[in-house]
């Protein structure tokens, strides 16, 4: 088990010492390409290249284990082709109670272990007309309602830099890349909320009027570390329910989870076609 570095107090040294981990556990020095999966999407990590090994969260320090139903607490490092990808089976949450800068540990222990493109998945309520349950969407930008970043306090320079430009924090290239997978994707703008209440009527139109047209409580600290670092990011947000005031349903977190999980075997297809064309 990897010797515990506070990601809190020092994110790059945490960040740094889970990579060695990673590495020594896996037997591969690099990779080339991480994946964090949202609620329901373990799945789809089958259908994304060969496993070379699992490996448990908690072995590779820093990491707490995820207290959210639906959530893994692995990392799985696979082989696609010449590729080496690191499948996170699950993520922690603001809403757990976590620093932001724990929420963004993964990425950035990815980051260290070498990869250069991050693809984050998540299920998220739908707010745009014509959206339905099981419909994947590109996320083209986001709005940041949780009022946190993993950026603030002091900089470490060995992160990234102190200012960061988030003007194409979705890159443009991969997004022109899933549009090959799959010409009938979307493409939407995320907002980020705390949660872990579902949100309310007023707060979905307030997101709406902002240009928001899909909901969730993750996906926005872990775009902004991967950017802050340097990475390119692709997410993909899987529509689950339609949000509150919209489809006239109660929310509830075991009909997302089934959603997610019908969905799986489709994801999972078009997230490992994308990430061949990488």
């Amino acid at each position: 088990m990897a010797q515990a570095v506070d990601p809190i107090l020092d994110p790059f040294g945490a960040a740094e010492a889970s990579a060695a981990a990673l590495a020594e556990a896996t037997g591969v020095e690099r990779h080339d390409l991480a994946i964090v999966l949202g609620s329901g999407w373990q799945g789809a990590a089958d259908r994304m290249g060969a496993l070379v090994a699992e490996v448990p969260l908690a072995d590779l320090g820093g990491f707490p284990a995820s207290s959210v139903e639906g959530h893994g607490s692995t990392v799985r490092s696979l082989r696609d082709g010449s590729r080496r990808v690191l499948a996170f089976t699950g993520r922690v949450h603001l809403y757990e109670g976590h620093h932001p800068r724990v929420v963004a540990h993964a990425v950035r222990t990815a980051v260290r272990a070498g990869c250069r493109t991050v693809v984050l998945t998540n299920a998220a309520g739908g707010l745009r007309a014509g959206m339905h349950v099981g419909q994947p969407v590109l996320v083209a930008d986001h709005v940041n309602f949780t009022g946190q970043s993993p950026l603030v306090g002091g900089n470490d320079e060995r992160l990234g830099p102190r200012f960061v430009d988030m003007t194409t924090a979705y890159s443009p290239r991969l997004r022109a890349l899933a549009r090959a997978a799959d010409p009938t994707l979307e493409e939407g703008v995320y907002c980020g909320f705390l949660g872990p209440t579902y949100e309310t009527p007023a707060e979905v139109e307030a997101a709406r009027a902002l240009g928001a047209d899909l909901v969730g409580m993750s996906t926005v600290m872990e775009t902004i570390a991967a950017v802050h670092a340097g990475a390119e990011v692709l997410a993909v947000s899987l529509v689950t329910n339609l949000a509150a005031g919209i489809g006239g349903d109660v929310l509830a977190h075991d009909d997302v989870l089934a959603a997610a999980a019908a969905s799986a075997d489709h994801m999972g297809a078009l997230i490992a076609d994308v990430v061949g064309r990488i």
